[in-house]
């Protein structure tokens, strides 16, 4: 007698599922697939968009700018000319810029910026900035023109506009300001971010209250700067279209410090850029006075180790651990001399020198204190000479170079013995906690 099967339960589930139409399968699909082109898009647009203004003026020259004309001629060309000339004639006195004659100010003006301006048939009204080539006007000005002696400082301009705080997510006249500003004349080595990749996800205003300086150092030795400079303007609107009242505050370091602030007023916002051209000028000349009175150094705990200086306290318990561990060496060597045979000399052979090579530890980061833990464990690890993070990643896994005195497999039971978890590769490891 034949035997009759029917499905039942999941199977019959599962037998309706594959039946299913072949529109519907098709219309899943497509859903699907718009979902994961939506998710990379919206991490895409993290770092795309017109987020980057990069420095127009960041030459050695000498530049004066916001020189303003009014000149009347036969001709709109005429005014212009003899306009172009005034202007270089009162840039140099800003500069307090010794007697010379017309043709040698112009064989030192390298170019003319005109900043606005407006051409009438016999006139010609316009506000410029004159360059002067550094190397051509170096022998009239001086000490004007003395080369930079900060340490390079990374600047991350911070605008406040009705309770929201801004670096590099969009651009804004204060970040504009900033890379317009021309620091030929500055003691100050500026390192200007131009915002644009990932720097408007690195270099966010939560970033500058941070207080870890390993993630300081970090974010320092990946734009080459050794410190933090943070010029912060809040923009305060009246109404709209009407006056704008700017409160500007000079901060610098990982701590924050505040140096100065001050206030200026633009009768409308079309005046506004050239508030905001004044207020970069002013906090020049407060970056380069805390530097004369040796405020502006660079943080030594960012550089304890390395090239930056070290706490005269810190660097006095360095020298008295180095006079015990010399005084307990001697002490053991006396001790091994008197112990030997009697007129024979005792030599122990020196260790063979480690040979230091470079491997590659990836880390979890799912926050900043896993990541500060997670250097300074591998900082402290025996052997290690030197650690450098190349990729950091908060939320996912970050990558560090490690420099070791030995091999790979040292390195690996080096950090095991300091309690991680380490899984190893071909000349790379991954480490956890």
């Amino acid at each position: 007698m034949a035997a009759t099967i029917t499905h039942s339960g999941p199977a019959k589930e599962a037998s309706k599922r594959a039946t299913a139409p072949a529109w519907l399968r098709r219309w899943s699909a497509a859903l699907i697939a718009v979902a994961l082109l939506g998710g990379a898009y919206l991490v895409v647009a993290q770092v795309s968009g017109d987020r980057g203004i990069a420095p127009t003026a960041s030459s050695a020259d000498v530049e004066v700018r916001g020189i303003e004309v009014d000149i009347r001629a036969d001709s709109g060309e005429e005014a212009r000319q003899e306009a172009w000339k005034r202007a270089q004639r009162l840039a140099w006195q800003k500069l307090d810029g010794p007697p010379v004659s017309d043709s040698q100010l112009s064989g030192m003006v390298s170019s003319i910026v005109i900043q606005r301006e407006r051409i009438g048939p016999k006139r010609y009204v316009a506000t410029l900035g004159v360059v002067f080539d550094r190397q051509r006007a170096a022998r009239y000005l001086g000490g004007a023109t003395q080369g930079r002696s900060s340490a390079p400082m990374m600047l991350i301009p911070v605008t406040v506009r009705a309770g929201t705080y801004t670096t590099f997510e969009m651009r804004n006249p204060w970040q504009r300001a900033w890379a317009e500003f021309n620091p030929g004349t500055s003691r100050i080595d500026y390192v200007r971010p131009t915002g644009a990749g990932g720097d408007s996800l690195l270099l966010t205003y939560g970033q500058t209250g941070r207080r870890s300086r390993a993630w300081w150092s970090s974010t320092l030795d990946q734009y080459g700067a050794a410190d933090v400079l943070i010029p912060i303007a809040t923009l305060d609107h009246q109404f709209p279209g009407g006056p704008v009242n700017g409160t500007f505050t000079a901060r610098y370091g990982p701590d924050n410090r505040v140096l100065e602030s001050f206030e200026l007023d633009a009768d409308s916002p079309a005046s506004l850029p050239d508030m905001l051209t004044q207020a970069v000028e002013r906090m020049d000349a407060i970056y380069q006075r805390a530097l004369e009175d040796g405020k502006l150094r660079p943080d030594p705990t960012l550089r304890v180790g390395g090239s930056g200086e070290i706490d005269p306290a810190l660097q006095r318990l360095i020298e008295i651990g180095r006079a015990i561990r010399a005084r307990d060496a001697a002490a053991a060597e006396g001790a091994t001399v008197a112990t030997g045979e009697p007129g024979a000399e005792q030599t122990t052979p020196p260790p063979a020198a480690a040979v230091v090579r470079s491997f590659v530890v990836q880390f979890a980061s799912p926050d900043a204190a896993t990541f500060d833990g997670a250097l300074s464990g591998v900082r402290g690890t025996p052997g290690v000479r030197g650690v450098a993070v190349t990729s950091t990643a908060m939320g996912g896994t970050s990558v560090m170079s490690v420099s070791y005195g030995g091999s790979i497999d040292e390195l690996a039971a080096a950090l095991r013995a300091r309690g991680f978890n380490v899984t190893q590769g071909a000349n790379a490891l991954a480490i956890s906690r």
